[in-house]
């Protein structure tokens, strides 16, 4: 492990020291700071030249001062003749835009693959990309991590497993639903959500029997919480004994955190992806479980080329 350098970026301070406890190496002196008029400079002040490198950094919000933070930090490790560079992208933003929804939009998902590899970075890894196919907008090797056996730990430690009914949120997260429910063994339920016509609030219907069930809703991302909200009520009003909510990525913007503390649900986790906000850590119904020990199994692979993917089997 002496020819890795870590290198972490202003997003997630906390995650990536994690990380570097967990490999048992320090972070490397690197200066991200900005000018006066909010340019990023980046400062590396440790030699890195023919290291294995791999900066971490999530574009989470500011999104776009993350993102710059990643491609100077990248380019600073290639004109100073770094080996190779690994992008470690806890929570990849953007990826919510991965297709045209309308005439004239733009795939930014595509766009920010494109600045990334353009930048110099070599390989990508990240968590629980909102749609498996972003894998294909990078030209190169990109893994995409699953947060499922950290939740299933967690799953297991807490919950008395012959009770408990997997929720996906919606019809399109039924994938990631039923991955989960397998590893535990646990039926799976759907939560069928639809707006009647414009400006109707929406109408839950579920598919499964939920009655008496410990409920655990999954999803990749929460940022609003309406919708995980507004799920925790039709599976309560349905019969359901509680409900959680595992998501990896608590974006929880503008006054999310203030709705999930008013909510039914009984619990929110979320991984630390996201660096926590004050509010999210003194809310009374929202834990946070590391990944750091994940990530750090999976940069400890990638340097010495063993398998990312059997961290999963």
């Amino acid at each position: 492990m002496s020819d890795i350098k870590l290198l972490a970026g202003n997003s997630n301070r906390a995650l990536s020291e994690a990380i570097a406890a967990y490999l048992g190496l320090p972070l490397t002196k690197c200066q991200v700071r900005r000018f006066a008029d909010m340019e990023v400079f980046v400062e590396i002040q440790e030699n890195v030249r023919g290291l294995d490198t791999f900066i971490i950094q999530s574009t989470s919000f500011p999104a776009n001062d993350h993102l710059m933070e990643l491609l100077i930090m990248t380019d600073a490790l290639r004109r100073a003749s770094a080996r190779r560079i690994t992008a470690v992208v806890p929570y990849f933003g953007y990826a919510r835009q991965d297709r045209k929804p309308a005439p004239r939009a733009p795939i930014s998902a595509k766009l920010v693959a494109n600045l990334i590899t353009r930048a110099g970075v070599d390989r990508v890894l990240t968590v629980d990309l909102h749609a498996g196919q972003i894998q294909g907008f990078f030209d190169i090797p990109t893994d995409n991590l699953f947060g499922a056996p950290v939740m299933v730990r967690d799953i297991k430690e807490r919950l008395d497993l012959n009770n408990v009914m997997v929720i996906s949120p919606d019809v399109g997260g039924v994938v990631r639903a039923r991955a989960l429910a397998k590893r535990i063994d646990a039926p799976l339920a759907i939560v069928d959500k639809r707006r009647e016509r414009a400006g109707e609030s929406e109408v839950m219907n579920i598919i499964g029997d939920v009655a008496g069930k410990s409920c655990i809703l999954v999803d990749d991302i929460v940022d609003s919480g309406g919708t995980l909200c507004n799920a925790a009520e039709a599976l309560l009003a349905k019969g359901a004994k509680e409900v959680r909510a595992y998501i990896t990525h608590g974006v929880l913007s503008g006054g999310a955190v203030a709705r999930i503390s008013a909510s039914k649900l009984k619990e929110l986790v979320v991984t630390d992806s996201i660096h926590p906000t004050e509010a999210v850590r003194v809310a009374k119904n929202i834990r946070v479980i590391s990944i750091a020990p994940l990530m750090g199994e999976a940069i400890g692979r990638t340097a010495k080329e063993e398998s990312v993917s059997s961290l999963f089997d």
